[in-house]
């Protein structure tokens, strides 16, 4: 019977190469604006989270909606 061939393996410590990363289009890329919007809408819904505890019935709604409704999201789309 003859004996089967041996297959090749990789050496101790040897990795495959790595993938080359491709810039596509889909990828999102965020600016200093991002960020400024995405701080601002954190901070405005800490805010509106504190007056809220202060029971502030007309800036903590105010606030809480600026910062989940308007900046995180402006924060993440532009």
């Amino acid at each position: 019977m003859p004996r089967p061939e041996p297959t090749r393996t990789r050496a101790r410590g040897a990795t495959a190469p790595a993938p080359a990363v491709r810039d596509t289009e889909t990828s999102l890329r965020f600016s200093m604006l991002n960020g400024v919007l995405l701080a601002a809408g954190l901070l405005a819904i800490i805010a509106g989270f504190v007056s809220l505890a202060g029971t502030s019935t007309v800036a903590a709604p105010l606030l809480l909606v600026l910062g989940f409704a308007v900046l995180v999201p402006l924060g993440i789309i532009l």
